[in-house]
């Protein structure tokens, strides 16, 4: 047995944690600051229904990425590579552009980092999947899953790309009345609060005594 390997597999969920945790406190102490400049979002108006709309979509975009990164680092063990450590710095990154974009009259360019944030959230978490699958520690868990295939993303490709075509609209789109504003930063919302009812599902079907999903993964 490689030594080498198993160390990295014992010690990773401590590091790749350690590492998302400073990001995350990082993420929410900006925010933190984001709402504290915006005089405006204690007046009654529209504009502070938009600003806080975007607020707790932001938020709740945080709270997924750890609660998906610490989830899956606390029920599945596997190698990790170079870009399982790189990859909550990036995140981190597009989080830090996405507080600073926080624009209810500007909305664009928050929607095309929330699309990156879903982009990116998905893709980490196949591969760490992918990887876990591979790993004779998860197979209590895999051996009722069935592998993902491409077909089996067709969903989550259609959401990024209608988040990702929204973002472009608002960049390059002089309709900015309240309601247009308000609409899809709603949806983001909605789809926010869906993607943690999954996480939560998912994390009680992995712990269950008896793993019965058969769903790809």
């Amino acid at each position: 047995m490689n030594v080498i390997r198993q160390r990295a597999k014992e010690n990773f969920p401590t590091v790749l944690l350690s590492i998302l945790g400073i990001m995350q406190a990082l993420a929410m102490e900006i925010l933190w600051s984001k709402i504290q400049e915006l005089d405006y979002l204690f007046e009654f108006s529209m504009l502070s229904v938009i600003a806080w709309s975007q607020i707790a979509a932001t938020f709740m975009s945080v709270v997924i990425v750890w609660v998906s990164y610490s989830s899956s680092a606390m029920r599945f063990r596997w190698v990790p590579t170079t870009m399982d450590s790189i990859f909550p710095f990036l995140i981190g990154l597009v989080e830090f552009t996405m507080i600073e974009s926080i624009d209810p009259n500007e909305p664009g360019q928050w929607l095309l980092a929330m699309t990156l944030i879903f982009a990116s959230m998905h893709g980490v978490s196949h591969s760490m999947m992918r990887a876990a699958r591979k790993d004779a520690d998860n197979a209590f868990f895999f051996a009722s899953v069935l592998p993902a295939k491409l077909s089996d993303f067709k969903i989550e490709f259609t959401l990024v790309l209608a988040l990702f075509l929204t973002s472009i609209y608002f960049l390059f789109s002089n309709d900015h009345t309240n309601f247009a504003l308000l609409l899809p930063v709603i949806a983001v919302n909605a789809l926010l609060l869906f993607q943690l009812y999954l996480v939560e599902g998912f994390w009680a079907r992995s712990t269950a005594e008896h793993v019965k999903n058969e769903e790809p993964e």
